[in-house]
């Protein structure tokens, strides 16, 4: 699904933020990026969703390499891909759902079918009936819950989190973690920038640690940060919510 093949970034200032970075996630996986601030955890997800390119090297996301995606096409390429942010990202003059609109109104579906897949995303993640609502009328962690919702409403095979909770306390944190277990329950690949040491404990899958734009750690799924066993029913609520 998505593959690094040494690949390096280097920003105009002269930053290597990535350096000789090989990396593979298997479709349908959950993967943690961890690592201090810098480490090149948010660069890697701009490689991924082409917000920024490769300097050098290869990267494969979905079976294209995104060297050869063109500036044209880079809006169909990006609509295989959820992006949720730590801000959110919201436009506080519209409401809930037109911001979870947004995405498909941009690729061009008709009015009924985006009333439709709107409704139905805000049911995954608990705001159903909060259409109508503002965003500033909405607490923290709903409206990140509302980003999630725009990140999916287009039913991407591939979701990328940046720091989605760092905003957020222990229980909300678990909560939007939750969310993101749904949906890969239902196929979706979830890859999430954390290092939010509460989480690692909670939820044991496969976890990657950056160090200078470099690999230096891959944990496979099964073993939390604390090396104690978890078991994910007991963390993932409403399975029956996951998408349609």
């Amino acid at each position: 699904m998505i593959r690094f093949d040494h690949v390096f970034k280097r920003y105009p200032n002269g930053r290597e933020a990535l350096s000789d970075l090989t990396l593979e996630i298997d479709s349908g996986e959950v993967v943690f990026l961890t690592g201090h601030s810098g480490a090149g955890k948010s660069s890697l997800l701009k490689l991924i969703s082409l917000i920024e390119r490769p300097t050098r090297g290869q990267l494969i996301v979905n079976g294209q390499n995104v060297n050869g995606v063109s500036r044209r096409k880079v809006p169909a390429f990006r609509r295989q891909i959820g992006m949720v942010f730590q801000d959110h990202k919201l436009l506080h003059d519209r409401t809930i759902f037109d911001n979870v609109a947004l995405p498909l109104i941009i690729a061009g579906v008709g009015t009924k079918e985006i009333g439709k897949r709107v409704r139905a995303a805000l049911d995954q993640v608990g705001l159903l009936g909060r259409e109508q609502s503002m965003p500033l009328e909405l607490s923290t962690g709903e409206q990140q819950r509302v980003g999630i919702a725009r990140a999916v409403v287009s039913k991407p095979p591939v979701l990328i989190a940046d720091e989605p909770t760092g905003n957020l306390d222990p229980e909300l944190s678990l909560e939007v973690m939750n969310i993101f277990r749904r949906f890969n329950e239902v196929g979706v690949t979830v890859l999430v920038a954390s290092h939010d040491l509460y989480l690692l404990e909670h939820f044991p899958v496969r976890r990657v640690r950056l160090e200078g734009g470099r690999v230096i750690d891959d944990m496979p799924a099964g073993v939390s940060a604390g090396e104690k066993l978890v078991d994910p029913a007991k963390l993932i609520t409403g399975a029956e919510g996951a998408m349609r």
